[in-house]
């Protein structure tokens, strides 16, 4: 039967026999940096699709550099130790892969160096994100973390804590999600997802300056919105009033793709249904995303279950003796 696989100290297993000790460092402090990649199953082409995955690690050991960590693998060993962790679970449907690098020391006390590190990633399914036509949301009454706080440029565990209660907040008062302000008041994230409006026709979203996460998945928009639909997309702080002024918004994740947004503190955003060019990169990115444009090719690696791994411009990446533990 199919199960999530997990890698964990050089061994693959059942994510339910990967256990870290009470007095491990990040469970304490949060020291530690993850990541979210989608294998996305095509039922009619008989393979996964990873979409961007070495640039998602590639993000990631640059998180580790800002957590004093240094991890005994390349960002192609964590590809191919990934890949071989998505084919022995045996699943024909999306495969969710979450990497987790964490100071692994036994140790209590509030540091960053002169501790072990480690890796490991998780292959599994989780249920489908639904947006029942689009989300509503609030602004949220916690203020976005700064860099110079915790660094906001990588996927920081600790961090989040920032993200669930805007969620949480969101949820217990009726709404989908927060959207959460920096301490200026410019608009920054939803509690995990990357932030566009559309006005004046124009494609906007807050910039690098603004305490957001660089997106894999804001980047893959942008690109396609340039490409595809000729328009390019606007850097630049947003006010919150500008949330109400609108005539289309969304949120953009890995595990949400790209997401609606109808409406803002009880205020519809423009028609109060999801708009004409949030619906265009929707679609877009799900076939990107999927592998199905060879225009992307060079984004994409493909796994068929049983065969080699293959990316669709023809260059193998071999699964390493590393993977076979």
């Amino acid at each position: 039967m199919p199960e999530p696989v997990a890698f964990f100290r050089g061994h693959y297993m059942n994510p339910k026999d990967a256990r870290i000790g009470v007095m491990t460092h990040a469970f304490h402090y949060g020291t530690a940096t993850f990541g979210g990649i989608n294998a996305t199953w095509d039922e009619e082409k008989q393979r996964f699709c990873l979409f961007r995955v070495r640039e998602h690690y590639c993000r990631q050991l640059a998180a580790c550099k800002m957590l004093h960590m240094q991890l005994p693998y390349t960002a192609d060993d964590m590809v191919n130790i990934t890949l071989e962790a998505v084919r022995r679970t045996g699943f024909r449907q999306n495969v969710y892969c979450r990497p987790v690098a964490y100071k692994s020391s036994e140790f209590i006390g509030v540091k960053l160096h002169d501790l072990e590190d480690d890796w490991l990633v998780i292959a599994t399914v989780l249920p489908p994100f639904s947006t029942s036509g689009g989300l509503r949301c609030c602004t949220s009454s916690w203020t976005r973390i700064s860099d110079n706080q915790i660094p906001t440029h990588g996927k920081i565990c600790g961090g989040y804590v920032n993200g669930a209660l805007a969620k949480t907040e969101a949820q217990l008062a009726g709404f989908d999600d927060g959207i959460m302000l920096t301490p200026d008041g410019h608009v920054s994230e939803g509690a995990v997802t990357n932030t566009f409006v559309v006005l004046k026709g124009n494609l906007v979203t807050p910039p690098p300056c603004d305490s957001i996460l660089l997106g894999m998945t804001r980047d893959t928009v942008m690109q396609l919105a340039r490409n595809e639909l000729g328009i390019d997309t606007i850097e630049r702080s947003i006010v919150r009033s500008e949330l109400y002024e609108a005539e289309e918004a969304f949120f953009t994740g890995t595990y949400a793709g790209v997401v609606p947004i109808v409406e803002v503190d009880h205020r519809p955003v423009g028609t109060g249904a999801p708009g004409p060019l949030t619906a265009s990169l929707q679609q877009m990115y799900r076939q990107v995303a999927m592998g199905r444009n060879p225009k992307y090719a060079g984004w994409c690696t493909f796994l068929v279950p049983d065969q080699d791994v293959t990316r669709d411009d023809g260059t193998l990446t071999a699964v390493k003796e590393l993977s076979q533990s």
